[in-house]
């Protein structure tokens, strides 16, 4: 079941988050580290409204953040949606490492398709770190188009990849 995060399902949220920087690092994939996401990154996210989880048998086992807020760095790509469009952005997309495999990040990504579908948007942009081809394949799977790569305000030291799926 996929439904709205709460502040009940912070620590859990919480121990997923660093589950999966420590499962990426551990592949050299140095995505999220200790600091992010961080704490307060997850409170705002659940006091927006924004930040849906998946769980069975009530518990937390994955987390998406769905909302309209970019980066300011994915300005200098070339979207296919022009900025007066409405735009869904993914973030934080994650899946307890116990439980990866299983098709929750499928789930997840399902759902933020649907939802965006419904309301409305024209499109869904997200990014992904070059280092995480596993990521990357993921997402071009699902039919994401990769417009450009763009250096993240956070993590200079490497790239991020920009995907866009269009619903027109």
């Amino acid at each position: 079941m996929i439904r709205l995060g709460t502040p009940e399902d912070l620590d859990r949220l919480l121990e997923i988050t660093q589950a999966c920087g420590k499962h990426l690092r551990d592949q050299g994939i140095d995505q999220w580290d200790e600091n992010y996401p961080d704490v307060s990154s997850l409170q705002g996210d659940i006091s927006t409204g924004t930040l849906y989880v998946y769980e069975e048998d009530e518990s937390p086992l994955g987390l998406v953040v769905l909302n309209e807020l970019q980066d300011e760095e994915y300005g200098s790509i070339d979207w296919s949606t022009s900025e007066s469009d409405r735009n869904l952005i993914v973030h934080r997309l994650g899946v307890d490492p116990n439980f990866q495999g299983r098709g929750i990040a499928r789930k997840l990504m399902d759902f933020a398709e649907s939802f965006a579908k419904s309301k409305g948007f024209a499109a869904i942009r997200l990014d992904t770190f070059t280092q995480n081809p596993r990521n990357q394949r993921f997402y071009e799977n699902r039919g994401y188009t990769k417009l450009g790569e763009v250096y993240l305000k956070y993590k200079k030291e490497h790239r991020y990849i920009c995907y866009e799926l269009c619903f027109n």
